[in-house]
């Protein structure tokens, strides 16, 4: 009987075990650089926030984008990515190889996408804008944006981050956490407004109460030169201690707005309704441009207590009762419209 010593025995596993990694990285290497479809067109893959590695490597197999789910989860450990995937939306084919998939996974390159947030919107209207982008469920991030431990992470007082929602242009990714969108917009908007922090404390008025009132005037007027002129009449309304009978903080504070503003929606009792409350509103109404927010800091030097629409965007601004009524005269009730 032949008898195998054990230094052959040694060597044969040795060479055994050679030759199989060997064949793995030979079968890896090919695997790496062989699209899983050369015919295969560009599309949409999305990494949920969130995902792991194995979660990623099966959406990329069911889809067809790499044969292997268990090899790409290999390679990807082994070159140390597998914390390094970025949650987005990725424009991926099967023609290309699993490296360049992974690499691009690990790079980031994910495919954004622009939105413009108009001065004024209010977080409603932001939750619309981005829901239809389809960005974020507009139920979650209105649940977000009114979530009390949200507002205290952000020193915020009032009853939502309506008013903090900086307006601007912003690239998201589809797949992105709606907490990160509303910490973009809000981050953007202390970027905007944190270095006027000094000169709007010299105003003797919160920053709360300033972008309140600066929601109010943005909603006013759509002409910038008019801003810190309605800002002065807001103002001088306050010290005298008038109420501001603005038009759209009633509308703001109504449960539905059909368009048409009556007076018997003026009498309505509503935190919102500045017919009937003194003072500022709970809150803004929306969300203000730099612009409006420096109309509050710095108003015009007037002693105007009214304005009424000239119903070609602007406004005739008086300091009396009788000056306004000839205003409303002229440019209201004549056109059979209702005073502003």
């Amino acid at each position: 009987m032949i008898q195998v010593s054990r230094k052959t025995l040694l060597f044969a596993s040795i060479s055994l075990v050679f030759l199989l990694a060997v064949f793995v990285s030979l079968g890896l290497g090919i695997y790496l650089i062989s699209p899983a479809d050369h015919s295969g067109k560009e599309e949409i893959f999305v990494v949920r926030e969130g995902s792991s590695l194995r979660e990623i490597a099966r959406d990329l197999e069911n889809k067809g984008l790499v044969r292997s789910k268990t090899l790409f989860v290999l390679w990807s450990r082994i070159m140390g990515y597998s914390k390094g995937i970025k949650s987005g939306e990725y424009i991926l084919s099967a023609a290309m190889p699993p490296a360049k998939i992974l690499e691009k996974l690990r790079r980031g390159l994910i495919l954004s996408h622009i939105i413009t947030v108009p001065e004024g919107y209010s977080r409603e209207q932001v939750a619309e804008l981005l829901h239809e982008k389809e960005l974020v469920n507009r139920k979650v991030f209105l649940s977000l944006t009114e979530e009390p431990s949200v507002l205290k992470n952000y020193g915020v007082s009032g009853p939502s981050l309506e008013g903090y929602l900086f307006p601007d242009t912003y690239q998201f990714a589809r797949g992105i956490s709606p907490s990160l969108i509303v910490d973009t917009m809000v981050r953007r908007f202390w970027q905007m407004a944190g270095p006027l922090t000094d000169k709007a404390t010299e105003t003797g008025m919160s920053m709360k109460d300033i972008v309140t009132l600066a929601s109010i005037v943005e909603k006013e007027t759509g002409r910038p030169e008019e801003r810190p002129v309605i800002a002065s009449v807001f103002l001088n309304r306050l010290k005298r201690g008038m109420r501001l009978e603005s038009d759209p903080t009633v509308i703001y504070g109504m449960q539905s707005f059909d368009g048409n503003l009556r007076k018997k929606d003026l009498v309505q009792e509503s935190p919102y309704n500045t017919y009937v409350i003194r003072g500022l509103t709970p809150g803004p109404i929306c969300n203000p441009g730099l612009d409006a927010i420096k109309a509050v800091i710095f108003p015009a030097k007037t002693e105007y207590l009214y304005f009424v629409s000239k119903n070609d965007g602007s406004h005739q601004f008086s300091r009396t009762l009788s000056e306004h009524n000839r205003a409303v005269e002229r440019y209201q009730r004549r056109k059979g419209k209702k005073t502003s």
